[in-house]
């Protein structure tokens, strides 16, 4: 498994969110990004996480709610990738496609885009 540290590792992620032109950013509405070592035992291999209500999906009733929450798994990234620099293009994938379900994008057109 590639070694890097969890600062490191969160740094990439922030340097991937950072990437994102400010015309999307802008949009992003009651979101937050965390990183964790680990997914759950039920999906190990899992990249990263979106929980919430996509924006498409907001209604008159949303307000008053915690933010939805995207989560970059470390471990799973590390062990899949052979290179930092294969750290990075993933993480910036995974960060990518975790904010397009933020915006109601789902995984087949995702995956249809190059995002799987």
């Amino acid at each position: 498994m590639l070694e890097m540290t969890r600062e490191e590792f969160e740094e990439l992620v922030a340097e991937a969110l950072d990437r994102i032109p400010p015309e999307l950013t802008r949009l992003m509405d009651n979101v937050a990004v965390f990183v964790e070592d680990e997914p759950s035992p039920e999906d190990p291999e899992l990249l990263g996480l979106y929980e919430g209500t996509p924006l498409t999906e907001r209604g008159e009733w949303y307000a008053g709610v915690l933010p939805d929450r995207i989560t970059i798994y470390r471990g799973p990234t590390l062990r899949m990738c052979e290179s930092r620099e294969d750290v990075v293009a993933e993480t910036e994938i995974t960060v990518v496609h975790e904010i397009a379900h933020h915006f109601g994008i789902d995984d087949e057109r995702l995956h249809a885009l190059g995002y799987g």
